[in-house]
């Protein structure tokens, strides 16, 4: 469906032809005419779906078409981290440069300056607010916000909001929104906490579902049996292959991100770390130089395994085994995204066998295993995961052992 198609105003129109979109995916399909009729909405899409666009560009055109409120914010966008507040902004930005709406991004992290700009934007009315909760929550207790005349209400990444431990700071800003507003959640998984939520928020909405903890087909995964040791000798083997334009590599500490971006520097690879002790201003820059292709190779937290929009990701590497399923999947899914192919490598230690057979089963198949080169060394061996079945007896999930000689 081309975007031609959904009625947008021509000034929102010029924005999305010169952001170079043309075909809208099957999340902005569905999502796009349930957001233009005035429905309450909860969807729940993988990562790269478009989701993004899905919302702000029907808010965007909406806010434009109607009668503009000067005196309060018109939308608030509650996302889980500033990492994505900026991303969305970014995005706000270039959809609406033809379109002259007022919009501003409120996270923490921020100096004097950006603390003075978020006050004036918020007491004096805006038409879009993107916002981590607990900032929000921060400058609505200051009691200067104007929130009466708000009409929409969409929270991203609800599920990832609640595993941060943001419900509070959430229930705390609905009470102060109007009763009347059009709301869309937006979540990953659907678990019950995320199903409570959305009956709390949500008037009579419809439901869309796509693709649910399916990474997507054209993404190539390999898992590599290793010890610790054999590690940062794989991942270095592994960059030596092929020239990747864009890597990302995810640890599961920030501890890890810092040795491992030592250890790569001193072999002589070009890379950099980006993790919650950085300050934001550093944390912008490593980000955009990796966007821009300046930094080829990016090392990182978890805080960007969801949300980040860059789509010429080339490969991603798990040096730690993720902690569940989901958190596999919206990592592996900042490669291969639009229409580019990507790989995804992950590396498991004999402690992380149990874990990697938990995601293979959310996966519904089984990895396929990379070779690891003779001259690392014996490798261990990959014993899945026992399971028990109806009978009571002990099983292993997957049969198909893989020894490493």
């Amino acid at each position: 469906m081309n975007f031609t198609e959904f009625g947008f105003d021509d000034r929102l129109m010029e924005g999305i032809e010169a952001a170079g979109y043309q075909e809208a995916t099957p999340v902005q399909e569905q999502v796009i005419p349930y957001f233009l009729s005035g429905k309450d909405l909860i969807a729940s899409a993988q990562t790269g779906t478009g989701k993004t666009a899905a919302f702000l560009l029907p808010l965007i055109h909406k806010i434009i078409t109607s009668t503009p409120d000067h005196q309060s914010i018109t939308a608030l966008v509650i996302v889980p981290t500033r990492e994505l507040a900026i991303q969305i902004a970014q995005h706000l930005e270039g959809f609406s440069y033809f379109a002259g709406i007022s919009s501003i991004a409120v996270y923490g992290g921020g100096d004097g300056n950006a603390f003075v700009q978020e006050k004036k934007a918020l007491s004096m009315g805006a038409d879009i607010v993107v916002c981590t909760p607990g900032k929000m929550m921060a400058h609505i207790k200051m009691g200067y916000v104007k929130l009466q005349g708000l009409k929409y209400l969409i929270l991203d990444e609800a599920d990832r909001m609640l595993d941060m431990g943001f419900v509070d700071d959430i229930d705390f800003i609905i009470k102060h929104l109007p009763a009347k507003r059009q709301n869309l959640l937006f979540s990953a998984t659907m678990p019950p906490k995320i199903r409570e939520l959305a009956r709390t928020i949500l008037h009579d909405p419809a439901e869309i579902n796509i693709a649910i903890s399916k990474p997507p087909e054209k993404i190539i995964q390999q898992a590599f049996f290793v010890y610790d040791t054999q590690k940062i000798p794989l991942v270095t083997f592994l960059l030596k292959q092929k020239q990747f334009s864009n890597t990302l590599i995810f640890c599961s500490s920030k501890s890890g991100v810092k040795q491992l971006t030592r250890d790569l520097k001193r072999t002589g690879f070009k890379a950099d770390e980006i993790h919650s002790d950085l300050e934001q201003e550093k944390r912008e820059e490593v980000l955009s130089d990796f966007r821009s292709g300046r930094l080829p190779i990016l090392i990182a937290t978890d805080i960007l395994s969801r949300g980040i929009d860059i789509d010429n990701i080339e490969l991603v590497i798990n040096y730690d085994v993720p902690h569940d399923g989901e958190d596999y999947v919206h990592r592996i899914g900042r490669t291969a995204r639009a229409k580019a192919e990507g790989s995804a490598y992950t590396l498991v230690n004999t402690a992380e066998q149990y874990k990697f057979t938990a995601i293979e089963r959310l996966l519904g198949n089984s990895v396929p295993k990379g070779e690891v080169p003779a001259e690392l060394g014996p490798t261990p061996e990959y014993i899945p995961a026992q399971t028990k079945s109806k009978s009571g007896k002990k099983k292993f999930y997957n049969k198909n052992r893989n020894p490493r000689n």
